[in-house]
C-alpha cells in the first residue's frame, strides 16, 4: 500500500506532465471523489440499520429482507439504463441476485419472527454497557481512512507491471482488512456481552477493545479469511445437495461434499469469536469448543444451523452497497461515462464492507446469546424464547430443517 501510494505521488511530483502522471489526476479527479461519496454513505446507513435493528427488530427483519429485493433490483436496472456493456453486464448480475433475495425471503417467512425476538432479546444487554458501540465507531473511522489511502494505491497500481493481478491482490487485502476490523468489533462485543451472561460480569469496554487488537488480534485475521470462505462452501454445497435428479453419481458427490463440508465447519466457524473473546482460545479450539456445546444440547445444532440473523446483516450490507451503487454510479456517469462501471462495483464493495462492520454489534450480541444459553441453559438471564423453538421442533410442530425430496427416498429404499 505505501509503495503504491509512494509511486502515485512520485510521479505527479517528478514528472507532472507524462502520461502517466495526467492519467493519474484523471483517476483522482473522476474515480476517488465518487468512490469517497460512497464510502460517506455507507457509513450513514450502517449505523441507521444498526439503530434501527436495536430499537424496532420485529419490523426491520422483514424490512431488511424485501428491500434488499426491491433496491437491489431498482439498481440492476439503473445500471442498464446506463446502456453501457459493462455497467449492463453488472446490472443483470444484480437482478439475478434480488430475484434470488426475493426467493429466499419468501422461503424463511416462517422464521422471520423467531429471528425477530432473537434480535430483541440479543440486543438488550447493549444498553448496560456505556460506549459498547464505541470500538465500531473507531473502526468505521479506521475503514474509512484505509479505503481512502487504498484508492490511492490502485491508482498507482493502475501504471504498475502487471496492473491486473495487482489491483485484484489490492482488492483481496482490502476485503480481508475490512472483515479483521469487523470482527475486531464483534470480539470486544461479544467478551463484554459472553461475561455478562456467564459470570454476570460489568467488563470494561475499553480493555476488551484493547484486547481484541492485541491478544485476539491473531485469532481474529485467522477468522476472518477461513470463516467466509468456509461458510460460501458449506452454502454452495447445500444448495447441490437440494438439487432433485436422477443421476446417482452426482447426487452421491453432493451429499459426500456437503458431509465434508459440516466436517470442516465445526473446525473453523463464527460461532468461535465468543469463545475467543471469552476464553481467549485460539480460532480452532474455539470452534470445536462452542459447535460441541451445541451438538451436546438436543436439538439447538439445528436451531443455530437454520439461524438467518447472519444472512439479514449480509442483507443489510448488500441493500447499502446497492445504494452506494446508485450515488457513485450516477456520480461517475455525469462526471465521466468511461468510470461508471469501476466505480459502481468499487462503491458495492466499499458500501457492503462498511455496513458489515457497522452491524458487528448486534451480530456479535445474537452469537452470544446462543452460545452461552448452550453452555448454561439455566440462567435467569434467559428466557423461554430458545426452550419453545426447541420443544416445537422436538415435537415436529416447527421444522426448520427439512431434506431434500431425492434423500427422503433414499431413506425409505424408493
Amino acid at each position: 500500500m505505501g509503495f503504491f501510494v509512494f509511486k502515485t505521488v512520485q510521479d505527479n511530483a517528478q514528472h507532472p506532465r507524462s502520461h502517466n502522471a495526467q492519467r493519474e489526476r484523471s483517476l483522482l479527479r473522476h474515480w476517488l471523489l465518487p468512490v469517497e461519496g460512497a464510502v460517506a454513505l455507507s457509513i450513514v446507513l450502517a449505523f441507521a440499520w444498526q439503530k434501527a435493528v436495536r430499537k424496532w427488530p420485529s419490523a426491520m427483519v422483514r424490512v431488511i429482507l424485501w428491500s434488499s429485493f426491491g433496491i437491489t433490483l431498482a439498481v440492476g436496472a439503473l445500471l442498464m439504463c446506463f446502456s453501457m456493456l459493462a455497467t449492463v453486464g453488472l446490472g443483470v448480475a444484480m437482478v439475478v441476485f434480488s430475484i434470488g433475495t426475493g426467493l429466499y425471503a419468501c422461503w424463511v417467512t416462517r422464521r422471520v419472527g423467531f429471528t425477530a425476538r432473537v434480535f430483541d432479546r440479543a440486543v438488550q444487554p447493549v444498553d448496560k454497557f456505556r460506549g459498547l458501540n464505541g470500538p465500531a465507531y473507531l473502526m468505521v473511522a479506521a475503514g474509512f481512512v484505509w479505503i481512502s489511502v487504498w484508492c490511492v494505491a490502485v491508482i498507482g497500481a493502475a501504471n504498475f507491471r502487471f496492473p491486473g493481478l495487482t489491483i485484484l491482490a489490492l482488492v483481496a487485502s482490502l476485503l480481508w482488512t475490512a472483515e479483521v476490523m469487523r470482527n475486531v468489533a464483534n470480539l470486544t462485543a461479544s467478551r463484554v456481552i459472553a461475561l455478562y451472561y456467564l459470570r454476570g460480569m460489568q467488563s470494561s469496554v475499553k480493555f476488551s477493545f484493547q484486547r481484541a487488537l492485541t491478544y485476539n488480534l491473531g485469532s481474529a485475521c485467522l477468522g476472518s479469511l477461513f470463516v467466509p470462505t468456509i461458510e460460501a462452501l458449506r452454502i454452495l454445497a447445500r444448495g447441490l445437495n437440494l438439487l432433485e435428479g436422477e443421476d446417482e453419481f452426482m447426487f452421491s458427490c453432493a451429499h459426500c461434499c456437503l458431509h465434508v463440508m459440516n466436517g470442516v465447519f465445526s473446525f473453523g466457524n463464527s460461532w468461535a469469536f465468543v469463545h475467543i473473546a471469552a476464553y481467549g482460545r485460539g480460532f480452532v479450539q474455539a470452534s470445536r469448543s462452542t459447535w460441541g456445546q451445541f451438538e451436546a444440547l438436543p436439538g439447538m445444532a439445528a436451531l443455530v444451523d437454520s439461524d438467518i440473523t447472519s444472512s439479514v446483516c449480509f442483507l443489510t450490507g448488500v441493500t447499502s452497497g446497492a445504494l452506494c451503487v446508485a450515488l457513485a454510479g450516477s456520480w461517475a456517469f455525469v462526471m465521466h461515462r468511461h468510470y461508471t462501471a469501476t466505480v459502481s462495483l468499487l462503491a458495492f464493495i466499499v458500501g457492503y464492507l462498511m455496513t458489515r462492520i457497522g452491524m458487528a454489534l448486534p451480530q456479535a450480541c445474537v452469537g452470544c446469546y446462543y452460545v452461552c444459553y448452550a453452555e448454561n441453559p439455566r440462567s435467569r438471564l434467559f428466557d423461554e424464547t430458545i426452550p419453545d423453538r426447541l420443544h416445537k421442533m422436538g415435537e415436529g410442530h416447527d421444522p426448520l430443517v427439512g431434506t431434500t425430496p431425492r434423500l427422503q427416498q433414499r431413506r425409505a429404499g424408493v
